[in-house]
């Protein structure tokens, strides 16, 4: 996995390098800490990452453009909420969700499957 690269979209600061230690724990190499819906998208539009992080509520601003960008790119990632599953679209039902706070034996087991998907 060292090759895999991520791209984590989190506005809590806090919760983000948490995430962003976890990963590299796993070998994963993190090319940004997100925290903004524009800068996301534009993060996505440039690539250069195997799967990404996506919080659903930016700053007040729900998420599911980058994510619907993901998908079209067919670039794997995995949901960030506090609010959980319940709240996301049908259309994401086969995306993979981390709850806050995040678990390190659930990024454990999903981490080589995003992988591995992306490969």
């Amino acid at each position: 996995m060292a090759c895999c690269r991520a791209l984590v979209i989190e506005d809590e600061y806090f919760l983000a390098k948490d995430l962003e230690d976890v990963l590299r724990s796993f070998g994963v190499e993190v090319i940004a800490l997100v925290g903004d819906l524009d800068e996301a998208l534009d993060h996505v539009a440039r690539g250069g990452f195997e799967f990404a992080v996506v919080d659903i509520n930016l700053r007040g601003r729900v998420a599911y453009r980058v994510a619907d960008e993901l998908k079209r790119q067919r670039v794997p990632f995995v949901f960030s909420t506090g609010y959980g599953a319940r709240v996301i679209p049908v259309r994401f039902a086969d995306v993979m969700v981390w709850e806050k706070p995040f678990r390190k034996l659930e990024v454990a087991r999903d981490v080589p499957r995003l992988c591995q998907r992306a490969a």
